[in-house]
């Protein structure tokens, strides 16, 4: 049809396929009118099988289409002669019959399906191409070989025909008017070769071939592939009846017979469906009365197999037994995230952090042995699927995007934390957070202006409204109120149309909804609890489903999800592990010192001697400050009691620490003396939620940070002499946090996210002049070099960067910022700006680095997956 050019679309950053026709076309316009109709008619056609059309229009002359670029190979070349599987022909076959629906119920008929206009991606996908432009070819040359005939125009009596030889129905061939089940029959033909790899209708010329699809009916397919169960073989007679009465009346009860076929057995005893071929219904022509009877025995059969098929839809309700099996990582994984299960159980999503450090979401079909990355999706990070599995939504780099997985491109939804979680509901809606002190807002899916629907209770220590969870109406929500103290969060239930919430449960733990339960963590053991959704209760005892699941302690992520037909997908074995590690400034790995754990906010004494660090312990949900010796390599725990212990901070002569500690059900500021000696004593209490304390070098003030009801987050200073009645230092209704004093006191370096995403800043102190920007593209975690004349800080792309800074005279100057190596960060949940876990800390000479990462060869992972997960109920 013309020449394909691989093109850049350079607006919105994706590459995409431009088809180029022969000018020819433009000389008749009746033509170009009717090439410009389908291709626009192809355009509205949004389906991940379908090829998606982004323009068309005429250069030169010359008239053209641009599409998504896809790579993979055609069905054609996949096919090469040889059969396909059963299982992988059904696979195929149920995304091709599923994008076949989509147009036809657009009212737009394909008429030229074939082998060629059928493509594979490279992560399984089927798509259909050149949808309603096969009735604009020209004639093609006869003497081709069978194998290669292209798409042609056949001069019939009484009328014309559009088609490929050997794929064409009979009331194609006829010139008749065609419809949608003109398709289903090269549906059928199609079929047949991936089951057989041969064509169902083959001649020596095109005459005998014409004529075999009007007379003939091709060779049984039992006879050439004894793997094929009689049922499928049935399915595909059905499409190839040559009166189009006969066939399936549409292309989405065709799906829905392949979707009975897809957990079948090929087993010859197992019948999922009743069809009567042309054979059996010549023969109850000929046999009236005998006829009656067996037409009678079909319909009750058919009546039957209905019943069978509707139940069959739902798995959970049929089948006994679960089915577990596991999915290893691709070579060269790190870490993964939470795998994330499509509602229709058949894909996965999950962050992939690989040896190089780059970061994608990675899609893997349960039917497929491959997973691939997502183009698009670098840094993105907690990922969750839209109620009709064809596109997905993800936070990357503070803003929340929208990937359609037929397209090529993601689409930002709306400024949003680097964190967020969400859910995307049947009501068009998208419910996201926005980390710590904010509760959830919604967006169209479209994208727009978020608007609140959720508020914190301050009052009660709730931190954030986190992992929502759209029940099945789209208005109503689960969610976890995560509280300071761990002990205290729970899940809820709210609305899109009340600002009324309810408590379900006590748990530290995201939730997922399954028909007739509500699924989450207690213990490390998903658990599940039976749920009145008429009701908005949950009723009944919870059961285990899994041992050893894991959860994040700090925002109570559990790793696993749950779809709507009773597949389950899980982590299980714990969180991955970090290390304190030595690297130099080149990345190059100088040693250990620790064992494996789970830290974080290394924090140096003056001297570089001695290193506080916070370690939790995942089994407790608690988490207390160690002090380790790096001459000796001895770690001492510094405190002992039962709450989350965090942020540990040096005073400047290193005869204090101070740190945030929930002990007393407060986020409250203590200190006390770095040898272990004596009491700890608390510098100030009160409800509002506090956050990484830094002493100044005079050791006069602790600058922090903390929520504020009106003004987000703000940076406050806390006197240590007199009243000790805190004060602002920054504050606006943007967050300002992860405040640090420059060594000569004269600056504090701080994040902020008042342009959409955090990025590190550097103001006066006191704050008599403007702010000064230090970061480009996003940073968090800012640190100074012992002598100040350095600054270094955290990218949402995991590079660690330095930049010369000068702060002697009046102002501050600031030179360009340059990397020096990728931080592999691990754990779930990583949250690059407010609070940020605190990845590292630079010795004072700025020529080496303690990071906590992971080990050089981490320990392989694994996805588990369970397969009609309520069997272990019923039982």
């Amino acid at each position: 049809m013309g020449e394909v050019y691989l093109a850049r679309d350079t607006q919105l950053g994706r590459d995409v396929a431009v088809k180029v026709l022969p000018s020819t076309y433009s000389d008749d316009k009746e033509r170009l009118h009717r090439f410009e109709q389908e291709a626009c008619a192809a355009s509205a056609l949004n389906h991940p099988n379908i090829l998606s059309i982004y323009d068309v229009g005429t250069h030169d002359g010359s008239p053209y289409v641009v599409s998504e670029l896809l790579q993979g190979q055609t069905l054609r070349q996949r096919i090469s002669g040889v059969a396909l599987s059963p299982r992988r022909t059904i696979d195929f076959a149920l995304q091709f019959a599923q994008g076949l629906a989509a147009a036809h119920e657009k009212g737009i008929v394909h008429r030229d399906l074939k082998p060629d206009n059928l493509f594979i991606t490279n992560d399984g996908r089927v798509k259909i191409l050149d949808f309603g432009l096969a009735k604009l070819t020209g004639a093609g040359n006869t003497e081709l070989s069978q194998t290669s005939i292209p798409t042609r125009r056949v001069d019939t009596d009484p009328g014309k025909v559009m088609g490929t030889v050997g794929y064409m129905s009979p009331e194609q061939l006829k010139g008749r008017e065609v419809d949608q089940r003109s398709d289903i029959f090269s549906f059928g033909t199609i079929l047949y070769e991936m089951l057989s790899g041969r064509r169902a209708f083959h001649g020596e010329s095109a005459a005998e071939t014409m004529s075999a699809i009007l007379k003939e009916d091709p060779t049984d397919l039992s006879e050439t592939n004894q793997r094929i169960s009689p049922a499928l073989e049935r399915l595909v007679n059905h499409c190839l009846e040559k009166n189009p009465e006969e066939r399936f009346h549409s292309a989405r009860d065709l799906a829905f017979a392949l979707e009975a076929l897809s957990g079948s057995s090929s087993g010859a005893t197992q019948t999922q469906t009743v069809m009567v071929s042309a054979t059996t219904q010549r023969w109850i022509r000929r046999h009236p009365i005998a006829g009656w009877i067996v037409a009678a025995s079909v319909l009750l059969l058919a009546a039957l197999a209905f019943i069978f098929l509707y139940f069959r839809r739902a798995p959970t309700a049929e089948a006994t037994e679960a089915t577990r099996f596991t999915i290893p990582l691709p070579e060269k994984a790190v870490t993964i995230g939470p795998p994330v299960i499509s509602p229709d159980g058949r894909r996965l999503i999950f962050r992939l952090t690989t040896e190089d450090g780059k970061e994608f979401l990675w899609m893997r079909p349960l039917a497929s042995l491959d997973a691939q990355p997502l183009a698009g999706t670098e840094s993105g990070i907690q990922p969750f699927w839209s109620p009709d599995g064809r596109s997905i939504a993800f936070s990357s780099r503070g803003k929340l995007k929208r990937l359609d997985l037929s397209a090529g491109a993601p689409q930002t939804l709306c400024d949003a934390p680097s964190n967020v979680s969400g859910t995307w509901g049947t009501s068009g809606w998208i419910l996201f957070s926005r980390g710590v002190a904010d509760g959830l807002y919604r967006v169209p899916a479209t994208g727009g202006t978020p608007e609140r629907v959720t508020q914190v209770d301050a009052s009660h220590n709730e931190l954030e409204h986190t992992w929502p969870v759209f029940l099945p109406d789209g208005r109503h929500f689960l969610y976890l109120a995560r509280n300071a103290q761990p002990e205290n969060s729970a899940i809820y239930v709210g609305s899109l149309d009340s600002k009324e919430t309810k408590r379900l449960l006590q748990a530290h733990s995201s939730a997922e909804y399954a028909p007739g339960y509500v699924l989450f963590v207690r213990e490390n053991t998903l658990v599940a609890q039976g749920f009145d959704i008429a009701r908005l209760e949950m009723k009944g005892d919870a059961f285990p489903i899994a041992e050893q699941v894991p959860r994040n302690p700090q925002n109570g992520r559990a790793m696993f999800s749950v779809s709507e037909n009773g597949v389950l997908a899980l982590r299980t074995g714990g969180l991955v592990q970090n290390e304190l590690i030595w690297f130099d400034r080149a990345g190059k790995q100088l040693g250990e010192v620790t064992q494996p754990g789970s830290y974080s906010a290394p924090s140096f004494s003056a001297d570089d001697k001695r290193v506080a660090v916070r370690r939790a312990d995942p089994q407790t949900n608690n988490a207390d400050i160690w002090l380790i010796d790096l001459e000796r390599g001895v770690p001492i725990r510094f405190t002992t009691d039962l709450g989350i212990d965090n942020f540990p901070a040096w005073s400047p002569d290193g005869s204090r620490i101070a740190f945030i500690s929930t002990r007393n059900g407060q986020t409250s500021i203590y200190q006390k003396s770095s040898s272990g000696a004596g009491a700890e004593e608390a510098l100030i209490t009160s409800a509002e939620l506090k956050y990484n304390p830094q002493w100044s070098p005079d050791g006069r003030y602790i600058v922090y940070s903390q929520i504020n009801a009106t003004t987000n987050v703000d940076l406050l200073l806390l006197p240590l002499s007199g009243e000790r009645k805190p004060q602002p230092f920054l504050q606006t209704n943007f967050i300002e946090a992860q405040g640090r004093f420059s060594p000569d006191g004269r600056w504090v370096a701080y994040i902020s996210n008042e342009t959409g995403q955090f990025e590190v800043y550097v103001q006066s102190f006191p704050a008599t002049s403007g702010k000064v920007p230090i970061s480009t593209g996003g940073g968090s975690q800012p640190q100074w070099r012992g002598d100040g004349r350095e600054l270094y800080y955290y990218t949402p792309d995991r590079k660690l960067m330095a930049v010369e800074v000068n702060g002697e005279g009046s102002t501050f100057k600031v030179g360009v910022p340059r990397p020096l190596f990728n931080i592999r960060v691990v754990g779930a949940g990583i949250d690059q700006g407010f609070p940020g876990n605190g990845y590292y800390a630079p010795a004072r000479d700025g020529k080496r680095f303690l990071v906590t990462t992971s080990p050089e060869s981490p320990e392989r992972q694994q996805i588990n997956v369970v397969l009609n997960w309520t069997a272990d109920l019923k039982r």
